[in-house]
C-alpha cells in the first residue's frame, strides 16, 4: 500500500452560515480551513479537515508544496518513519506552522486502521469507550452571559463548562467566575481559561480567587513559552496549571514543562500537536511523570471525532473539550457528534467511523492547491 495522490482543499465557510449566537464577539468573518485527502494505490483513502489560521489558500499552497512531494509513494503504515523524516525535514527546509503536519499523520492513522478494519481508538489500544464532555466558550460580549452558558450546558447534562474572559479588567473577570459559579452550584466542574492575559503575580491573585470559588483548573493565564513564570505559578497554587498547547514540537517541546512541572497539566490536540502521533506521543510522556494530558479542542468537528478517539486510547485525559454552543460549530460531518447524557462515545465503524458531508466541503471549497 503505498500513497499516490495527496489532495488539499482550501476552505471558507462564510459567518452567515454559523449559528450566530457562537460569534457575540467575534471578530472572524468566516472560517478558513483545509481539507486534505491521502488515496492509496489500492484504492483505500482518508481525508481530514486542517487549521488554516486566517487565510487557506496561503496556508493550503505552502503546506501542499511541502507535504505533497513528502508524502508520495510512501507506505501509510509507516507511520512512525514518516514522523521522523518530517521532523528533520521541517527542520532543514520546512519550518512549517504548528498546524501543517496533523491532518496528514491523522490520514496515515486513519488508512491504516481501516485497512486493519478498526476503529480508529481500537487500533490505537482503546482505554474506554465514552468520556465525559465539557463545553468551552466563546469570549462572549457580556461576561454575564458565561453563567447562562454555564446553566444551559449544565441542563444539556455535560459535565463542565470553561470561561473565556478577555482580560481587559481583573475585577470584571473574576466576577464573572464568581456569578458563574454561584449560577451553577458547588458540585458542577468550571474551569477559566484566560488566554495568556496576566503576568505573575496578577495569575497568582487570579487563582487564588478562582481556588476560592472551587474552580478546577487554571489554563494558560501566562503565555506557553514563560516557562520560569509558569513554574513557579505552578509551585505556589493549589489549583492545577494547563499549558503547553501552542508550543511546537510536541512531545519534545512539552518534555521539560512535565519533567519539572512548568504545569500540572499538559495540552495536545491532532490539530496543533502533529496530528494522532503528536497526541499519543504526549500523552504516554505526560503519563510516565504521573501528569495528566487533556486533550484541547481541535475547532472543527471533523478534527474533534479524531481528538474524541485519542481520548478514548488516553487514562490520562478527564474529559473531552468542545467549543460552545457546540451547534455553532456543528458542521463537516454528516451526523452530529456521538453524544449522550454528557458523554461522548467514539464511533465503532472502522478508521474514523464516520463519514464527513461532502456536500458541505464542496460548498465551502474556494481553490484545490
Amino acid at each position: 500500500m503505498r500513497i499516490a495522490a495527496v489532495e488539499v482543499r482550501c476552505c471558507r465557510r462564510p459567518a452567515d452560515r454559523f449559528v450566530q449566537s457562537s460569534l457575540r464577539t467575534s471578530d472572524f468573518k468566516g472560517f478558513e480551513f483545509l481539507v486534505v485527502t491521502l488515496r492509496t494505490d489500492d484504492g483505500l483513502s482518508a481525508s481530514m479537515f486542517g487549521f488554516a489560521g486566517r487565510s487557506a489558500e496561503g496556508a493550503g499552497k505552502l503546506i501542499a508544496d511541502s507535504l505533497r512531494p513528502f508524502l508520495l509513494g510512501r507506505d501509510p503504515r509507516d507511520r512512525e518513519k514518516a514522523w521522523h523524516d518530517f521532523r528533520m525535514a521541517d527542520r532543514w527546509w520546512g519550518h512549517l506552522p504548528i498546524y501543517a503536519y496533523g491532518p496528514f499523520d491523522t490520514c496515515l492513522w486513519l488508512l491504516s486502521a481501516e485497512a486493519a478494519g478498526q476503529p480508529l481508538y481500537k487500533y490505537l489500544g482503546a482505554y474506554r469507550d465514552a468520556v465525559p464532555v465539557y463545553a468551552s466558550s466563546m469570549i462572549l460580549a457580556d461576561l454575564k452571559h458565561h453563567a447562562d452558558e454555564a446553566l444551559a450546558a449544565k441542563a444539556l447534562g455535560l459535565k463542565g463548562y470553561k470561561l473565556h474572559t478577555p482580560g481587559k479588567s481583573f475585577a470584571d473577570d473574576l466576577h464573572a467566575h464568581a456569578l458563574t459559579r454561584e449560577a451553577v452550584g458547588p458540585d458542577f466542574t468550571l474551569m477559566s481559561d484566560p488566554v495568556s492575559c496576566f503576568n505573575l503575580e496578577e495569575a497568582i491573585r487570579f487563582g487564588r480567587g478562582l481556588e476560592r470559588l472551587g474552580y478546577y483548573w487554571l489554563e494558560e493565564p501566562i503565555f506557553d513559552e514563560d516557562m520560569h513564570s509558569l513554574r513557579e505559578l505552578s509551585r505556589t497554587l493549589e489549583i492545577p496549571v494547563v499549558g503547553t498547547e501552542v508550543l511546537a514540537k510536541h512531545p519534545y517541546s512539552v518534555a521539560e514543562c512535565i519533567s519539572t512541572r512548568v504545569v500540572d497539566r499538559v495540552r495536545a490536540d491532532v490539530s496543533w500537536t502533529g496530528g494522532v502521533t503528536g497526541v499519543m506521543k504526549t500523552a504516554r510522556l505526560a503519563e510516565a511523570f504521573g501528569v495528566n494530558c487533556e486533550v484541547h479542542t481541535s475547532i472543527f468537528h471533523p478534527l474533534e471525532i479524531v481528538n474524541l478517539h485519542c481520548c478514548a486510547a488516553i487514562r490520562n485525559c478527564d474529559f473531552f473539550e468542545l467549543l460552545y454552543p457546540i451547534e455553532g460549530f456543528a458542521f463537516g460531518l454528516k451526523a452530529p457528534l456521538p453524544i449522550e447524557n454528557g458523554m461522548a462515545r467514539p464511533p465503532d465503524k472502522p478508521g474514523l467511523g464516520v463519514e464527513l458531508d461532502w456536500d458541505e466541503i464542496d460548498a465551502c471549497t474556494i481553490a484545490m492547491v
